[in-house]
C-alpha cells in the first residue's frame, strides 16, 4: 500500500524535473536554432524550427567579429590563470602542511573536520574508555538499541508527531522507519523486556548510540554541529521518592568528568514549551523537583521559558570554551510522559504495579561537538591520558636508532601510546616539530644514552627534565595518565 500511495508523489516530481529541464534547457536550444537560421528565416519565421540548417552565422563571426582571437585569448588566459593557482595552492599549501606559518594547525583542522583519522579515532575512544570507566563506578550498566526503528514505536513515544521534521524516514516492506535521532525509545524496550522490582531501582543504563539528525544545512558547524553522530545518552528509571537524589547524584557525576577536562558550566532549567504532552500540572511539579534539586546542592540557574522537552523540563548545561562560547552539551530531562506511554511498570514494596519515573541524561553529548570543545580549550595541546601519541622517540644519530625502537616497544607493551622519529633531520629540527604536534613528551636518545640506558626527557612546554632510566620515566607517565593532570 505504502508504494501505491507515494505514486501521485513520484509522478508529481517526474513533471518538477522535466518542468525544470525545460525552463533551463530551452533558452540554449532557442538560442542553437536562431543561430542556424538565415537573416530571411529568422525574420519570417523567429521561433520556428529551422528547416534548412545554416552555418553562415558562425563563418561571419569568425571573419567579421574577431571571434578566434577571442577564442584564443580566453584559451591563454584559461590557461595561465590555472597554471598560476596550481603554483600558488602549492606553494600556500606546503607551508600550512609543515606548520611553518601562524595559525597553520587551525587551517588544516577546517579541511579534515568532517573527517575521524588515525588519531582522531584513538583520542575518541580514549574519550569513551573514560566514560564507560566513570559510568561503571556510578553503577550504570551499557546497551545498544537499533539504529533503525519503526513508526509505529516511534508514534508511541511522541517523536513522530514533535520531532519527525528532524528525522530521516524510509519505507522497508510497506512500512515506515525511522532512522533514531536519539536512544530514548530503544532505552524504554529494553526496561520493558523483564519485570523489575523496587529493590532495582534506580536502574542506571547508558548507551553511546550513533543518532542521525536532519539539522539545516545553515546550522551545519564542523564539529560542533553535525547530522550523524554519537551521543552518550543514559536512562534512569527511579520510584518518585528517588527523584531528588538521583538528580543530585546525576550533578555530581557531570561535576566530576567535567572537572576533570578543566571545564565550568552554567545551568539553564529550561520549563514546558508550546508543543508538549502531559499536563501543566505535572509539568509544574517536575520542574520544581529539578529546581530544588539543584537549589540544595548550592547551584545557581537560570530560567530558560519554553525551551524544554516535548515529555518533560530539563536542566542544560553549558559549557565555555577558550573563546567564551558555550556548548550546551549535558542535560538532564526528567520525564513522567514515555513510562506512562510505554506502559513501564515495577513491583513496589507493597506487591502492587507502579509507574516509574525517569531521566534522559547525557554528559557529553554529542561526543564529536565535545571533541571540538576540548580541542579549543586544550589549544590541541590534550593531556598526556588523553593525547593521541603520548611520546615521541627521537634518536640523535642512525646510531641511536636500534636503541629509540626498543624503548617504543617498551612502552607500547605497557600501554602507552608512542612513535619514533627517523627522519634524517637534525634533532633541533624534530625537538620543534614534536612541540608543534603538541606531543606532551619528547625522549631525545644519543650515544650517552645508550650507554646509561637511559633518556633525555622534554616536554612539550619546553621543560628539560633531563636524562632518568627507561623505568622512572615510565612511572612518571603512568601517573600522568592515572591522574589525569593538566599540564
Amino acid at each position: 500500500m505504502g508504494k501505491i500511495k507515494n505514486v501521485p508523489f513520484r509522478v508529481f516530481c517526474y513533471v518538477l524535473v522535466f518542468l525544470f529541464l525545460f525552463i533551463y534547457l530551452f533558452p540554449l536550444f532557442f538560442v542553437a536554432n536562431t543561430s542556424l537560421k538565415s537573416a530571411q528565416d529568422y525574420l519570417l519565421h523567429p521561433t520556428a524550427l529551422t528547416s534548412t540548417w545554416s552555418f553562415g552565422n558562425y563563418i561571419t563571426a569568425w571573419n567579421k567579429a574577431n571571434f578566434g582571437a577571442y577564442i584564443g585569448n580566453s584559451i591563454l588566459y584559461t590557461g595561465v590563470c590555472t597554471i598560476c593557482s596550481l603554483l600558488l595552492s602549492l606553494l600556500i599549501a606546503f607551508p600550512i602542511s609543515r606548520k611553518y606559518v601562524p595559525g597553520a594547525g587551525f587551517l588544516y583542522l577546517l579541511f579534515l573536520c568532517g573527517l575521524f583519522l588515525p588519531n582522531g579515532m584513538i583520542l575518541k575512544n580514549t574519550l569513551l574508555d573514560y566514560w564507560r570507566q566513570v559510568h561503571k563506578k556510578y553503577g550504570y550498566v551499557e546497551i545498544s538499541t537499533p539504529i533503525m526503528l519503526n513508526r509505529q514505536l516511534w508514534e508511541r513515544s511522541g517523536h513522530w508527531d514533535h520531532y519527525k521534521n528532524n528525522m530521516y524516514t524510509t519505507v522497508i516492506d510497506d512500512v515506515d522507519f525511522a532512522v533514531k535521532p536519539m536512544n530514548c525509545p530503544g532505552g524504554m524496550l529494553v526496561y520493558a523486556s523483564q519485570p523489575h522490582s523496587y529493590k532495582e531501582l534506580p536502574l542506571r543504563v547508558g548507551e553511546i548510540g550513533l543518532v542521525h539528525r536532519h539539522e539545516l544545512s545553515g546550522a551545519l558547524h564542523g564539529l560542533f554541529r553535525v547530522r550523524c553522530f554519537n551521543q552518550d545518552d543514559a536512562h534512569v528509571f527511579m520510584t518518585r521518592d528517588q527523584m531528588q537524589d538521583v538528580i543530585q547524584e546525576t550533578v555530581r557525576l557531570f561535576d566530576e568528568v567535567y572537572s576533570v577536562f578543566g571545564l565550568s558550566y552554567t545551568i539553564e532549567l529550561s520549563t514546558m514549551p508550546e508543543d508538549h504532552i502531559g499536563t501543566v500540572e505535572e509539568w509544574e511539579r517536575n520542574q520544581d523537583i529539578l529546581k530544588n534539586a539543584i537549589t540544595a546542592m548550592g547551584k545557581d540557574f537560570v530560567i530558560n521559558e519554553g525551551d524544554g522537552a516535548f515529555y518533560g523540563p530539563k536542566l542544560d548545561f553549558h559549557l565555555a570554551d577558550s573563546l567564551g562560547r558555550t556548548w550546551q552539551c549535558g542535560t538532564i530531562q526528567l520525564d513522567s510522559q514515555l513510562p506512562e506511554r510505554f506502559e513501564l511498570e515495577y513491583t513496589g514494596e507493597d506487591g502492587q504495579k507502579h509507574r516509574p519515573v525517569m531521566i534522559h541524561r547525557v554528559v557529553l553529548g554529542s561526543i564529536e561537538r565535545f571533541i571540538g570543545v576540548i580541542t579549543e580549550h586544550f589549544a590541541g595541546a590534550f593531556p598526556a591520558w588523553l593525547a593521541p601519541v603520548q611520546v615521541k622517540v627521537l634518536p640523535v644519530t642512525d646510531r641511536a636508532a636500534q636503541y629509540a625502537d626498543q624503548i617504543s616497544k617498551d612502552l607500547d607493551e605497557a600501554g602507552f601510546r608512542v612513535e619514533v622519529d627517523h627522519r634524517n633531520e637534525k634533532i633541533g629540527k624534530k625537538i620543534r616539530e614534536a612541540t608543534m604536534e603538541k606531543v606532551p613528551y619528547m625522549l631525545v636518545v644519543g650515544d650517552r644514552d645508550m650507554e646509561g640506558q637511559t633518556v633525555s626527557v622534554r616536554m612539550r612546554s619546553g621543560e628539560d627534565l633531563g636524562a632518568m632510566s627507561c623505568v622512572q620515566f615510565q612511572a612518571l607517565l603512568a601517573e600522568d595518565v592515572r591522574t589525569k593532570a593538566i599540564k
